[in-house]
């Protein structure tokens, strides 16, 4: 009986931090993808004890288990497909140790992302992993996402600055996984939990790499005609053996939303911008910035402008930022995806994604980590539309198998979750898919942990409502 799992969830947390009414329940069935699932109630710890405790509940209840962060996700990993119980994980959001010394912050999985940052900035310091959403998604949800950004180019992702975790596998048990000097003997079991998207535990502390402040920070916008132009600068200056930390693409119609929207200073007939920056030391920035430029007007810049003060290097980046929000100045939805090509193909996987808007009747807004070749299409769309949304997601789909026949890969940041589960099998095979499923088990997880995740068919073996039918269940026209 609900009522009874309820009652024994308020004894763990406290009956404030049990949600089960439908009215508090609606707004965690979506998350940051175009997905939706209601759950039965929603438990919000505030301990590892507590996370524990709720974990061996619903183990014993038989009720499937979603763990949450910010809710940002935009792969709908924090979806709940049968049901059973979220655990958001919000109220864990304390910085427990920043060490100067050892260059290391321990964190709680509910802290905003911006927040370690800003925490180690007295001490010079800062964590290198910045998504576009860092003022609002948390630490827990970029571990389980393996999340990237735009300074991924040089620094890498979060893989590559978590040292160690404090995990609560789906047995109720707690493990250390990795340890604080990053150099832990044996085998890398927190290298394969980061990136499992919630399937194999819930992480509850975080230990995680912080890095100096670079010396010298140069900032330019390039501006292009032409998109392919700016896709060949990106190859180029990479090919120079120059690593900016970042290299950023905006397309005219991203460019057309945010420009309204923030004043960035980027031009709205320009057929795309290139916002690069370089760091170091001083000297090294400074020449690494030169070649930028030149490599930049050899491309067919028309202008390279450099950001001369912090406040204008500030205003370029709040461009990039909020290109995503800005987009709803163009349609009331937008479905976006993500990829990754060789650098080298960004000009004519551009060309391809261009031409499946055009066969499909959607405009495409691209805005991505270009150094990277990460791709960020966004497909504009309105969901009241009749059939919109199966054309966006069969328009989606052309476009990830664009990117894996370009040599590149399914998800170069959001994860896998239920928006491309049905398409591993185009780049492992079922041995590959085996070999992965069996790491559920050796972590004590079964299906019931937040199931219909990750490989191909587990959707529907969770038993989900269908798409169209759970949005007719809400209401006809509902905002995603």
């Amino acid at each position: 009986m609900l009522e009874d799992l309820v009652a024994c969830l308020q004894d763990i947390v406290g009956p404030e931090y049990v949600l089960h009414l439908p009215e508090d329940l609606l707004v965690f069935e979506y998350d940051g993808s175009i997905d939706r699932g209601l759950p039965a109630a929603v438990v919000l710890p505030r301990t590892t004890e507590e996370v524990a405790a709720v974990v061996r509940l619903a183990r014993e209840a038989g009720q499937p288990l979603v763990p949450r962060g910010a809710g940002t996700g935009l792969s709908g990993g924090a979806i709940p497909l049968a049901r059973g119980i979220i655990v958001a994980l919000t109220r864990m959001r304390e910085i427990l140790e920043i060490d100067p010394e050892n260059r290391l912050a321990v964190v709680e999985p509910g802290v905003v992302n911006l927040d370690i940052s800003r925490a180690a900035a007295a001490h010079g310091l800062f964590y290198a992993p910045d998504p576009s959403s860092q003022r609002a998604c948390t630490i827990g949800g970029n571990v389980a996402e393996n999340s990237g950004g735009p300074h991924c180019l040089a620094y890498g992702v979060t893989t590559n600055h978590v040292l160690a975790l404090e995990v609560v596998l789906p047995t109720g048990e707690v493990v250390w996984l990795g340890d604080r000097t990053g150099e832990a003997p044996g085998y890398d079991l927190r290298g394969v939990f980061i990136g499992s998207e919630g399937t194999l535990g819930i992480a509850t502390r975080i230990v995680v790499r912080l890095l100096p402040r670079p010396e010298a920070t140069r900032t330019m916008l390039a501006i292009y005609d032409r998109i392919e132009d700016a896709g060949a600068t990106v190859s180029d200056i990479i090919g120079r053996g120059v690593i900016p930390a970042a290299v950023e693409m905006l397309d005219r119609l991203t460019i057309q939303a945010v420009e309204p929207a923030v004043h960035a200073g980027y031009p709205d007939d320009a057929g795309a911008v290139l916002l690069i920056e370089v760091e170091g030391l001083r000297e090294q920035a400074a020449e690494q910035g030169e070649t930028v430029v030149a490599l930049c007007q050899a491309h067919g810049a028309r202008e390279v402008r450099t950001a001369e003060a912090e406040e204008e290097r500030e205003r370029l980046w709040a461009g990039r930022k909020g290109a995503l929000g800005a987009l709803g100045r163009l349609a009331p939805n937008y479905y976006i995806l993500d990829g990754v090509v060789p650098r080298s193909k960004l000009p004519q996987v551009l060309q391809q994604v261009t031409a499946v808007g055009e066969k499909y009747g959607f405009p495409i807004a691209n805005v991505f980590h270009a150094g990277d070749g990460n791709l960020h299409p966004n497909i504009l769309f309105d969901e009241r539309a009749p059939g919109a949304i199966q054309r966006v997601l069969e328009a989606g789909a052309e476009i990830m198998r664009i990117c894996v026949d370009a040599g590149g890969a399914l998800s170069g940041e959001h994860g896998i979750g239920i928006e491309k589960q049905d398409f591993m099998a185009w780049v492992f095979s079922p041995e590959d898919l085996a070999a992965m499923a069996r790491l559920r088990p050796a972590f004590g997880a079964d299906d019931a942990f937040n199931p219909g995740k990750v490989f191909p068919g587990a959707r529907a073996a969770a038993g989900e409502i269908p798409q169209a039918i759970a949005q007719r269940a809400v209401a006809m026209g509902a905002y995603i």
